[in-house]
């Protein structure tokens, strides 16, 4: 009998030993945590990663992304691609993700796949190698593939009979709330999408999750809409009405001395893109003296200094210098403030401009710009016209101005261009496209001979770099874009929450997290 204690302590032990090197089962998120963003712009790209599941999402390291549906793949050849997927994954309704999951998606998205880049021509067909392996066949080389493959989302069959995939110019997301993806997070009430959004989104944590780690917060509520001023008001001097929100470079101090909030700032790939309208504007902007004498008036130091605070950098081209490769293909160019100062060569740029009156749709949030623009071009004889927009507006124009079918008449118009191909400077090279929705200059045959090249291209080798190069120098010389430096991410965030911005337009759900004295945790998630 005792021999028989001794042995089944033993046994005991040894279990207990053995269960303790195992690896813990995962924590589920902190009862009633709550957290309140306000998005400002592109709503749909920065929190479609935490509600929709691809096999690769956006991550700040070289590359720009990491393993998410997938755990690895292989480059089979230049136009085969084969990736192992994650086991043991279920959608958000409960269904199984699996090589047949993949397969049914990408049937659906063959019929409407999405347009801003050169994946719609060039994905052929994929094929199941096993339930958990797929292999994705192009037509052709194809160097920026996983790229898009970031994007490529995949959705409960429920869906895809609902809804198939969008087919629009912008990223996916979901047309409407429910279980149907298969992020850590479900979106329950409200939707996000490029052309079309609710004021509010509410997330709430899915529970079929694989990795129970990265659920920290049970759920969020995203604004994609607020008075800016309000918003600066709550976040600053109370609790409870919103945690996280880009701020004006103008509050950093504000923000600084807040008992609440507190300011988080970094480097960013994201732009600040302003289209000249060369289709249906104003006749004096197809001529390229005009477009580059727009470019000379504009002085990037004064505005680097005082608009941006000192938040950024100035640079020659739209695409930010922290894309791969930019640096190189830029150091031949400077800022065309930086060659001459717009305050010596005034009546040189006055005998072009004086007199030219141009109509700008700006969202609110970039008036402290313009009125630094104003201000330069005013000095050269430029009338700026200016109609306060939503950002939904800003996008109806611009895609519908290379088809001559925009509603409103517009010379210049802004957009917060941010980095939403990770990485790679398609994100701000993509509005040369020939005939793009995206584009707002006459079609330039050269460009697209230039941009086929650079999608044949991988990034960061020396083939990238040429045609690169040669690029913005084409881009440069034409003055396509109205040039203004490259901001960095400069947020305001509760000083009981956890959260560091990625450089590119990606939130990262899976990684905020809450204090104890959080106001969610001791109001129980009431508010």
């Amino acid at each position: 009998m005792c021999s028989s204690f001794l042995r089944n302590t033993f046994s005991l032990l040894l279990v207990f030993f053995i269960l303790s090197f195992l690896p813990m089962a995962g924590a589920a998120p902190v009862k009633g945590s709550h957290v309140k963003i306000y998005v400002s712009s592109l709503p749909y790209l920065y929190t479609s990663h935490a509600v929709n599941g691809s096999l690769l999402r956006p991550a700040n390291n070289e590359r720009g992304w990491e393993y998410y549906m997938a755990t690895s793949h292989s480059k089979i050849s230049d136009t085969i691609y084969e990736f192992k997927l994650r086991q043991g994954v279920k959608f958000q309704d409960g269904t199984p993700f699996n090589a047949d999951s993949v397969i049914e998606n990408m049937k659906y998205f063959k019929k409407k796949p999405f347009l801003f880049s050169k994946i719609n021509t060039v994905y052929d067909h994929a094929e199941k190698v096993d339930d958990y392996t797929v292999r994705f066949y192009l037509k052709e080389k194809y160097g920026t593939f996983l790229n898009d493959v970031i994007w490529i989302q995949f959705y409960t069959t429920k869906y895809l009979k609902k809804f198939g995939w969008n087919g629009k110019a912008t990223c996916p997301n979901l047309a409407e709330a429910g279980p149907y993806g298969l992020g850590p997070y479900i979106l329950s009430e409200g939707y996000i999408e490029g052309d079309r959004k609710t004021d509010k989104a509410v997330l709430i944590a899915n529970p079929y999750y694989y990795d129970k780690d990265s659920v920290k917060v049970e759920k969020f509520t995203i604004y994609t809409k607020l008075d800016s001023k309000v918003a600066l008001y709550d976040i600053m001097e109370s609790e409870g009405h919103l945690d996280i929100m880009p701020i004006a470079f103008s509050d950093v101090k504000l923000v600084s001395s807040s008992p609440y909030a507190k300011l988080v700032t970094g480097p960013s790939t994201d732009n600040i893109a302003i289209h000249i309208n060369m289709i249906n504007g104003n006749e004096k902007l197809k001529d390229k003296k005009v477009r580059l004498a727009l470019n000379r008036a504009i002085d990037q130091r004064e505005l680097l200094n005082y608009a941006f605070s000192g938040y950024g950098q100035i640079k020659p081209t739209l695409a930010s210098p922290n894309f791969p490769g930019v640096k190189d293909a830029v150091k031949n160019l400077k800022a065309y403030s930086e060659i001459e100062s717009p305050k010596e060569i005034r009546q040189e740029l006055k005998s072009t401009l004086d007199g030219l009156q141009l109509k700008v749709l700006t969202q609110q949030k970039y008036m402290f710009l313009w009125r630094s623009l104003d201000r330069d071009l005013r000095k050269v004889g430029v009338k700026l016209d200016f109609e306060i927009v939503d950002e939904t507006t800003i996008f109806k124009q611009i895609l519908s101005t290379n088809a001559g079918k925009n509603t409103k008449s517009w010379d210049l118009i802004v957009w917060g261009d941010d980095d939403w191909y990770f990485n790679h400077p398609w994100a701000a090279t993509f509005v040369y496209q020939p005939n793009s929705v995206w584009s707002t200059m006459p079609a330039d045959p050269l460009m697209g001979k230039y941009i086929d090249e650079m999608f044949r291209a991988t990034a960061n080798t020396p083939q990238f770099s040429e045609v690169l190069t040669k690029m913005i120098n084409h881009v440069y010389k034409n003055a396509y874009m109205l040039v203004v430096p490259a901001p960095n991410k400069v947020v305001a965030v509760n000083k009981k929450v956890s959260y560091t911005p990625l450089p590119m337009a990606s939130l990262p759900l899976w990684d905020i997290e809450v204090s104890d004295d959080h106001w969610s945790i001791k109001n129980n998630g009431d508010k």
